[in-house]
Order: C-alpha cells, then structure tokens, then sequence
C-alpha cells in the first residue's frame, strides 16, 4: 500500500495522535538555521512548519484536510514530482516522509533542484531501532517496515556528506510516531495510537494481536517494567531517530 492509499485509509485522526512536540520543533528549527524560504514536502497535517514556509506539498487529501487555520498554502502532489519552480525556497524539508516515496533517488533530485541552500530530513538509523523493545512484540512484518523503511541508507548514498544529528525522544512525546511511547507502553494497546504509526497500521490487526496480547499481559504482570526498568528514570532516549541536514 502506498503513501496516499495508506493515509487517506488511516490518517483522519492523525491530527489527534501526531501533534507537533515543541522540542522536537526546536530542533527542526535549529537544524534549518536561518533560511528565509522553505518548502516542506510530505507535510501531512503541518506538523512542524516553520512559519517561514511559502508551500507545503502533501499527496493525501485526508491529510490536507487536517491542516490547522492560517497555514502555509498546500499543494497536492507527491516528492517524485514537484510542481515547483527550480530554485523557489532557501529550503526544503521532508519530515517523516520518505519510507512512503516511492522513487528515493528521485524525490531527492526534486528536493535539491527547488531548494538554494539546504535540505533537512527526520529520518531514522535502522540499527538503533531495531534495538527498540517494541520490536520484541511486533510481527515480522511488521518489524520489517519499522526497521528498514527508515532509507537512512538510500539518503546517505545520494547526500554524501550531509550532517546527521540524534533526536532525543522525550518521554512525554506529543507526536504519536514510531518509537514514541517508549516510556509509555500501554499506548500501544490504544487503536487510535496504532492507527497513527504507519508500520502498525499497515500490518493486519490478526498479525498484531498475538505481540499486543503479550506485550499487554506483560504490562498486568509487571514483567515489562522490571526488564526495562532502566527506562523508567530517563526524560529522553535515542530511540534512532535523526535530522539530516545536507547544504547545497
């Protein structure tokens, strides 16, 4: 199932379950310094757009629909073809949006030829969330695509050299993604919380159930809190999640 299939299937609550946290905004902000102009690609419901942003670029009308009052104007189109001029923003951005494109190279390609000066991503290092207990609960499907789909690879094989910086995930995440709820397991027993994580929605529930049905008796048992009892004191892990930040 592609990007736009899978959120005009499951999206209409996610400006319930993916709302902005302001840390993480911080650090998108800092991460596109001080450009005058962006572009933000894969918008979804406009989370994390600066107010700098002249357009955002979204493929799922579920999603546009979501976007709050007074925000940037938005096109409906996808990465691999911008309906942009060459060269029309200081920036680009693609947050939490690239696993859903469907030709890597080419949304990448786009991105560079309508932005001057930088390009920012929020992606994730596979090799860290695979060490991630909800992993231990999930499918193998399932755990598939939380694990490869991040094309952290593909991104640094078409931007060498581009800056990678962690993403501290504080333990009171606002924005329902991935890994957010890593302090917090009980939200992956909420289907709300699950239909706003695209590798949990995109797995049949029959497959889930077995991990979730674990995962939830390890919760009434105790068993989950004393095996990752070390968690409990954290405010904030590196969970995987990363900005890149490639300047042109």
């Amino acid at each position: 199932m592609g990007g736009v299939e899978l959120y005009d299937r499951i999206g209409r609550t996610y400006g319930v379950t993916r709302r902005a946290d302001p840390r993480i905004a911080a650090a998108v902000s800092d991460a596109l310094g001080d450009v005058a102009s962006v572009v933000n690609v894969g918008a979804g419901a406009g989370s994390y757009e600066p107010e700098q942003t002249i357009v955002a670029v979204e493929p799922s009308l579920v999603m546009i629909a979501q976007r709050p009052a007074g925000s940037a104007p938005v096109v409906r189109a996808v990465a691999e073809r911008l309906p942009l001029r060459d060269d029309c923003a200081d920036a680009a951005m693609a947050l939490l949006t690239v696993h859903h494109w469907s030709d890597i190279a080419a949304g990448v390609a786009e991105l560079r030829r309508i932005a001057r000066r930088r390009l920012v991503f929020l992606t994730w290092r596979p090799e860290v969330l695979d060490q991630f207990w909800l992993s231990d609960y999930l499918p193998p499907s399932a755990r598939s695509h939380a694990v490869t789909a991040g094309t952290m690879g593909r991104l640094n094989e078409l931007l060498p050299g581009a800056l990678v910086r962690p993403v501290l995930i504080p333990h009171d995440c606002t924005d329902g993604f991935g890994a957010a709820y890593w302090r917090r397991p009980e939200a992956y027993l909420d289907p709300r919380v699950q239909a706003g994580i695209s590798f949990l929605a995109r797995t049949r529930s029959q497959e889930l159930s077995a991990g979730l049905d674990r995962l939830a008796a390890d919760l009434a048992t105790g068993k989950w809190h004393e095996a990752h009892s070390d968690l409990l004191a954290l405010d904030a892990l590196d969970v995987g999640y990363c900005l890149l930040v490639a300047d042109l």
